[in-house]
């Protein structure tokens, strides 16, 4: 039986991740180009991901490497957020 991996719109998975802080902020970066999945860039924000794929996006002056954990049902708090992903590379002073 083949198990369907669970997905989320592109956009949505961002602000529920709290990467950004409206969904429609998340949505102009990514039709802006502004963030990648697996490498390519996408400027869909429609776009389906979901656990294994890459995202490498712009967040104010850093550049975020992350790999999707989760498909969070909300935007919950921080802590909350922070279990749907794992970070490559951590901002600075942290």
């Amino acid at each position: 039986m083949d198990e369907k991996r669970p997905t989320q719109r592109l956009d949505k998975w961002l602000w529920h991740a709290r990467f950004y802080k409206t969904r429609t902020l998340a949505a102009d970066m990514v039709s802006r180009g502004k963030v990648r999945v697996n490498a390519r860039i996408v400027k869909k924000p429609a776009a389906s991901i979901g656990p294994g794929d890459i995202l490498t996006l712009a967040q104010g002056r850093e550049i975020r490497v992350i790999r999707i954990l989760g498909v969070p049902e909300r935007r919950g708090p921080a802590t909350e957020a922070q279990a749907n992903y794992e970070d490559f590379e951590q901002p600075n002073g942290a």
